[in-house]
């Protein structure tokens, strides 16, 4: 870790676009590139280009983070589905992972099928607390040891049983990683240590595969899935603003939202969810995008009885058909803006609630700041983006404490990613990075 001088561009390569954005060596914003994403290609054509764009040269470190290619494919295998498989998908969203399956119990033939038909990239293994019950992590890790499925294996459970779990994997000749158990007691979520093992197997066997790029100059730049990244730059801006951060992420295809909390009262003390609390927490909405799945908008408002006024709707529609068709006129400025209200709403809502029975809602009243992030409100109007970020702020209906005192701001310059970057390797920059995505005054 260091803090150089220099300048360092930042570069997210998505699954749409590159973008980048160079920082000087104090944290200040200098300039800002896009391109579309070289996936047919190779992806370093497209930073290539952001970096000729922004004209930095060899001299110029560059740090990146990707979610291109669909990013990080996580499965969750566990012991029960409401307690441990729970908290491993938690940490593993938490991680910037896309869970796309989930199996709680002992595995039979049929569950190692289905795991393998849901092609992860990375097993995030887990079950039991502590010196608790270890049979069916170490039937699972049986199970996956014995499957023909590729991925690695990053191994988060009862510790007790760490070892004889590590030695089944290694029997056949498996990739993992072993590492502090997600839920060491009940109701006490440690995510830190899985959500490390998954970037670093991301790294290792998603990024430094040949599947985004052909050399090994690609892997040499990244440092975290994108959405990793994001949550890290959260936190930071949390400690710089000395408050609760929750901040909204609307695309096109979902909408993600990361929460950034601070204990307080009885919840710094007492442990009352089976799970516990993630207090750095991202959650996506995957029915909830504002153009590959604006129908999903309409159906869970229509589900939580939310207005939605025709316009909408038929926006709705039309964009759904025409993924690259763009608001224009007034009319179609406020579909819009109707649209991507219903979805802040939506997402915020499932962001808060209890996410199992029994537990509370995410305790999100105290937050002190919202933001709003994400091309489409970025490239709105500014009186459209600030009415669908005030949304969050808005919703009493919602079975929830909504944070009706937060300030709120537009991540307009896309800087969170680069500040999650820049945390570790720049942490001067970085705060100062920070603290330039709200303006004072």
């Amino acid at each position: 870790m260091s803090d150089a001088h220099g300048p360092v561009l930042c570069v997210d390569v998505g699954s749409t676009f590159t973008k980048g954005v160079l920082v000087d060596g104090d944290g200040t914003p200098r300039a800002r590139a896009a391109h579309p994403t070289t996936v047919g290609t190779d992806v370093m054509d497209g930073v290539d280009a952001v970096r000729q764009e922004l004209g930095a040269g060899d001299d110029v470190e560059v740090l990146a983070c990707s979610s291109a290619g669909g990013g990080l494919r996580l499965a969750v295998v566990g012991y029960e589905r409401e307690v441990t498989a729970e908290a491993g998908s938690r940490v593993g969203l938490s991680a910037g992972a896309r869970v796309v399956h989930v199996a709680s119990g002992p595995m039979a033939g049929a569950d190692v099928t289905a795991l393998r038909a849901a092609r992860p990239d990375v097993v995030l293994l887990v079950g039991g607390t502590d010196g608790g019950n270890a049979d069916v992590l170490l039937h699972n890790a049986r199970r996956i040891a014995r499957a023909r499925v590729a991925a690695p294996v990053v191994v988060a459970g009862n510790v007790a049983a760490a070892e004889e779990v590590a030695a089944e994997l290694a029997g056949t000749g498996r990739r993992y990683v072993v590492t502090g158990n997600v839920l060491p007691r009940i109701g006490a979520v440690e995510p830190g240590g899985a959500r490390a093992a998954i970037r670093e197997v991301f790294l290792e066997h998603v990024i430094g595969g040949s599947r985004l790029s052909r050399g090994r100059g690609f892997a040499r730049l990244v440092r975290a899935a994108t959405p990793d990244a994001v949550l890290r730059g959260v936190e930071l801006l949390a400690q710089v603003r000395g408050e609760d951060v929750l901040v909204v992420d609307v695309g096109g295809a979902t909408t993600d939202v990361y929460s950034v909390l601070t204990p307080q009262g009885e919840d710094a003390a007492l442990r009352r969810d089976v799970v516990g609390t993630l207090w750095h927490a991202r959650t996506v909405e995957a029915d909830l995008g504002m153009r590959w799945n604006a129908g999903g908008i309409v159906e869970a408002a229509d589900r939580e009885r939310l207005t939605l006024p025709d316009p909408a709707r038929a926006w709705a529609a039309t964009v759904l058909a025409d993924p690259g068709r763009l608001a224009t006129t007034d009319a179609e400025w406020a579909a819009e803006e109707a649209l991507a209200r219903a979805a802040v709403v939506l997402a915020v809502r499932r962001h808060g609630r209890p996410g199992a029975p029994g537990e509370r809602p995410r305790p999100l009243a105290d937050v002190g700041l919202v933001v709003g992030s994400g091309g489409v409100l970025r490239h709105a109007p500014p009186a459209v983006s600030a009415a669908v970020v005030a949304a969050a702020l808005t919703d009493h209906a919602g079975g929830w404490r909504v944070p009706d005192r937060a300030g709120t701001v537009l991540d307009a310059r896309y800087l969170l990613f680069a500040v999650g970057l820049l945390a570790d390797e720049r942490p001067v920059a970085a705060r100062a990075l920070a603290a330039a995505l709200v303006p004072s005054g």
